[in-house]
């Protein structure tokens, strides 16, 4: 018999919880002073080629003291720089430095081989119906 839809949305929370453990640990990994926050913002200053701070917090719904904290962070550690933007000389923009492309590069590589490896007996329809889901759901607002 089908599970109810109470039941199914509180397995649903249930297991995005983990899931979201599980990240914060593999962000752990990547560097022990680098939150899941900051790791997720990295990776999206480095897939935006650059982006202003207030992009990020307007991307996220995060507060900008948040966002500012986080930069702060990833500044400390080397892994992200402010540069000026060519359009305009009065905003910052936040590129990646160096050393931030490099563990970005070495955590995704291990991230994937670990998904790989705890997805391979999933068929090819499962991923795909999976990240369907993923997607709608993340979309949603």
């Amino acid at each position: 018999m089908p599970a109810g839809r109470d039941e199914s949305v509180d397995t649903i929370q249930r297991e995005l919880t983990a899931f979201a453990r599980r990240a914060r640990a593999t962000a752990a990994r990547l560097h022990p002073e680098l939150s899941l926050v900051s790791y997720t913002l990295l990776a999206h200053i480095d897939a935006q080629h650059g982006c202003r701070a207030t992009d990020l917090a307007a991307h996220y719904l995060l507060d900008k003291s948040t966002v500012s904290r986080q930069v702060a962070t990833l500044e400390k550690l080397g892994l992200v720089e402010r540069r000026p933007d060519p359009a305009d000389h009065r905003v910052q923009v936040l590129h990646p430095t160096e050393a931030g492309t490099r563990v970005l590069s070495a955590t995704h590589a291990s991230r994937r081989a670990a998904y790989q490896e705890r997805l391979a007996d999933w068929s090819t329809e499962d991923l795909d119906r999976f990240a369907a889901y993923l997607l709608r759901y993340n979309g949603g607002a």
